[in-house]
């Protein structure tokens, strides 16, 4: 049995596709009954957020499962096969358990770093816990998503590496625009995620006293706006995407982090927010977003300055952010390479005893046997000759089990279970399942 992923985020989809797949609370259960319903699932996760549907499932064939899971998915949502194709990810096996680790590491999020994930890892566990679909593969696998999820968190600064990149970004665009300028009070934010709240704040932190936030629905854009505004104390308002060159007109920096997987501000947004514009001081941009959410011939406008990513490579500050990641990319590398050979070794684990037990038998046999002819020897006799025998088996056995753990941790290891198997016509019964429900999740608060 192997782990297959099928996922949709806001690094392979826009915010309409998400949306589709959004999956609210009461149709969670629905959702996972439906994938093991089938009969390629046998254990089924869903981790759902508002940029993340992902479907962890232990499965008995890729092709066949992937095909059930892309049905369910497709039924729940309304989305097509091409659509789903075009924007769904898929991996299998070890691939699926090291993207896994890297979520939980918050390095697959919108803000690198952010800590929120680890929560909606542990409930999305809890959940299948709930409802019984989670076996011991994924009982195991989430555990030890969640170990490394804290391990990161603990032993790297990856927590401040999303904050680094706005700060990074807004010190860049200060320092271009010159400190013949006045300081910059007026401020627009692209995107009401994650990102976007943590610009505002550090807008705010900054010294910027007017915020507009610009979100593709008014609701969420007033929700993000209001929250500064009370724990900041200035001007903030929400508009849509429609408001785009308007909102921009008079501003001294925009802040650009929507998620979107193609831009979203053109060159003719700016164009128009120029004409209209009072402000003399030169228009920052900090685009943020992977893809750019700004079109990149906008920073050839006269006045205009775009600040993006790849530009930001040399900082010092960057790059402290950038090992960080490193560091906890290193760590993420590590915890699986464990993982997977513990996997590994667990795999021989039934051939192992069934050649021991296979030992065993033989071994209270030939015992049986010589008690019948040895019949001169006393209890202490008979012990010992007991004791000596089951030496020889034990020592007998020592090598070839050791061996083939060893080679299983290299990934050779079911060929050599395979020749122990044949040459000892061995018959490995199902290794007896451990409880996930029994041992309970650990909390890592």
């Amino acid at each position: 049995m192997s782990v297959l992923l099928f996922g949709v985020s806001h690094r392979s989809a826009p915010v309409s596709v998400l949306e589709r797949l959004s999956v609210a609370d009461h149709d969670r259960p629905k959702l996972v009954d439906a994938l093991l319903s089938t009969r390629t699932v046998s254990e089924a996760m869903l981790v759902s957020t508002c940029n993340r549907v992902e479907i962890y499932a232990v499965v008995d064939a890729f092709h066949p499962a992937l095909e059930a899971v892309g049905q369910v998915i497709g039924d729940f949502s309304g989305l097509t096969v091409a659509e789903l194709t075009d924007h769904a990810y898929v991996r299998y096996s070890e691939a699926a358990v090291e993207h896994l680790f890297t979520v939980a590491a918050g390095l697959d999020s919108m803000v690198v770093g952010e800590q929120q994930i680890l929560g909606q890892i542990r409930s999305a566990y809890s959940e299948a816990d709930d409802h019984r679909a989670a076996g011991s593969t994924l009982h195991e696998l989430a555990q030890q998503a969640l170990r490394v999820g804290k391990r990161v968190h603990t032993e790297t600064g990856i927590d401040r590496a999303g904050a680094s990149v706005v700060s990074v970004a807004v010190n860049r665009a200060t320092t271009i625009r010159g400190a013949d300028q006045p300081p910059m009070r007026k401020a627009v934010v692209l995107g009401a995620g994650a990102m976007g709240s943590l610009a505002t704040s550090q807008l705010a932190n900054d010294g910027v006293t007017d915020i507009t936030v610009v979100n593709r629905t008014a609701a969420r854009a007033t929700e993000v706006a209001a929250t500064v505004a009370e724990k900041y104390g200035i001007n903030t308002r929400g508009v849509t995407f429609d408001d785009i060159a308007a909102s921009m007109t008079d501003v001294d920096i925009v802040v650009t982090c929507t998620g979107s997987v193609s831009a979203v501000v053109q060159v003719g947004d700016v164009h128009s927010a120029l004409k209209h514009r009072a402000n003399p001081a030169p228009m920052m941009i900090c685009d943020l977003g992977i893809p750019r959410d700004v079109d990149p011939a906008a920073g050839r406008l006269p006045g205009v300055h775009i600040v993006d990513i790849e530009g930001l490579r040399g900082d010092e500050q960057a790059r402290a952010a950038e090992a960080d990641t490193l560091a906890a990319q290193s760590i993420v590398a590590g915890e699986l390479a464990t993982y997977l050979a513990l996997q590994r070794q667990a795999e021989v684990t039934p051939t192992v005893a069934a050649l021991r037990q296979r030992a065993a038998e033989v071994v209270e046999a030939e015992l049986l046997r010589l008690q019948g002819r040895l019949t001169g020897l006393d209890d202490a006799q008979r012990d010992e000759v007991s004791n000596a025998v089951r030496r020889v088996a034990d020592k007998l056995l020592h090598a070839p089990t050791v061996r083939v753990k060893q080679l299983a941790s290299s990934g050779r290891g079911d060929h050599y279970a395979e020749a122990l198997r044949e040459l000892f016509e061995l018959k490995p019964g199902a290794a007896e399942s451990v409880s996930a429900s029994d041992s309970g999740i650990e909390d890592l608060r």
